[in-house]
């Protein structure tokens, strides 16, 4: 079978962040404005007071520290509590494409590269700003890529759900080459007047390049040696957003329209199926957990990964075995596994076995075993 490796991998990081201190210090001036203006109503035991954020809170439920967006001015601004982006011309880059481009280059970069050298393009993120001409498309002709290019939607399991994507085309001869691209601007779709979740997501974008193994220069490639993906229908995570909005306006503008989740029941039903099809799949590739060196695992929430790789691992992980840059990043959709992999794979060693794995709505969960090369 031929063999697939990653041979590049890019992260464009968005220029602003905005701390946990800055966050709770927002939504706690909206939360008092509230229950101010509607004290007589939650006297009157017609509406529930707005309880106050604190960082406590969130460091101990997620284990974030801050975020980077692509824009700060109206999140951090009591009134707004949302991201203010300038709407673009049809003739102008999309913000997702720029964004793309940008992690594009330097992955291409990293696995020594050109436009020459690639066939296919897939955007594969959770939220798309428009339905066609597909991202995938415009990113394909910013880059002056030939071939095809198409957009797909796993939420945060996208990415590794692209990369399996990536190593059928490879397999089977169709492309030589192939860029995935996930970029996330996630604050767009989180509510920041929702005490439970205002502080979880953050923007970023990386790439990722695989190609097949014959055609690999670049020192430090990846070699893919098998892919898992499952899913299983869930209503705990979603976002009811979408074209239709306008046939039932009677829902426009409810919370629904934005993220919404059931924290502690995807927590108690996603950790223990993301487990098991680790388990399961290192077992069918005669692979021994213990020979994992490191888990590149999906930055949705601290506990769950702990949880995950004490599972795996039958003991507590140590840091450098599963790292994790909730801290800087916050959760950052179906690039979070990707940011970390970029960032911690260049100290093992030729022969080291790594798992890169992500989670999310559907459910979804998608596995890639990676053995690193010369």
């Amino acid at each position: 079978m031929t063999k697939v490796v990653i041979s590049g991998t890019g992260v464009f990081t968005p220029p602003y962040s905005v701390s946990n201190e800055e966050l709770v210090d927002t939504f706690n001036t909206y939360a008092r404005k509230h229950n101010e203006e509607n004290a007589a109503a939650i006297e009157r035991g017609e509406m529930e007071a707005l309880a106050e954020s604190n960082v406590e809170f969130i460091v101990k439920a997620s284990g974030i520290e801050s975020r980077y967006v692509m824009n700060k001015s109206g999140i951090v601004d009591p009134d707004i509590m949302a991201p203010r982006l300038r709407q673009r011309s049809n003739d102008e880059p999309s913000i997702l494409a720029e964004m793309a481009v940008d992690a594009a280059k330097k992955a291409m970069a990293r696995a020594n590269k050109t436009p020459a050298d690639i066939d296919a393009v897939l955007v594969a993120c959770s939220n798309l700003e428009r339905p066609y001409p597909a991202i995938a498309v415009e990113v394909q002709d910013l880059l002056g890529i030939e071939g095809f290019g198409f957009d797909m939607n796993v939420a945060c399991s996208s990415a590794t759900f692209g990369i399996q994507t990536a190593c059928d085309m490879l397999r089977s001869g169709s492309v030589r080459g192939v860029l995935i691209v996930d970029p996330e601007i996630c604050s767009g779709h989180l509510n920041f007047r929702d005490r439970d979740s205002h502080f979880i997501f953050g923007d970023v974008c990386t790439a990722i390049v695989l190609e097949r193994a014959e055609t690999c220069t670049a020192k430090g490639a990846w070699e893919v040696l098998g892919t898992r993906l499952k899913t299983k229908f869930s209503n705990n995570i979603r976002n009811n957003f979408g074209f239709l909005n306008r046939a039932t306006p009677e829902g426009i503008g409810a919370k629904d329209k934005l993220f919404v989740q059931e924290g502690r029941k995807v927590f108690k039903e996603v950790v223990p199926m993301v487990s098991q099809l680790i388990l399961d799949h290192l077992a069918d590739e005669g692979l021994d957990p213990k020979d994992l060196k490191r888990m590149w695992l999906h930055q949705a929430n601290k506990s769950m990964n702990d949880f995950i790789g004490r599972k795996v691992l039958g003991r507590d992980p140590e840091r450098h075995e599963q790292p994790n840059i909730l801290q800087e990043y916050a959760n950052t959709s179906s690039a979070g596994s990707i940011i970390t992999f970029s960032q911690f794979n260049e100290d093992l060693k030729e022969g080291d076995l790594g798992l890169i794995c992500s989670f999310g709505a559907g459910y979804s969960v998608g596995n890639v075993l990676v053995r690193k090369r010369a």
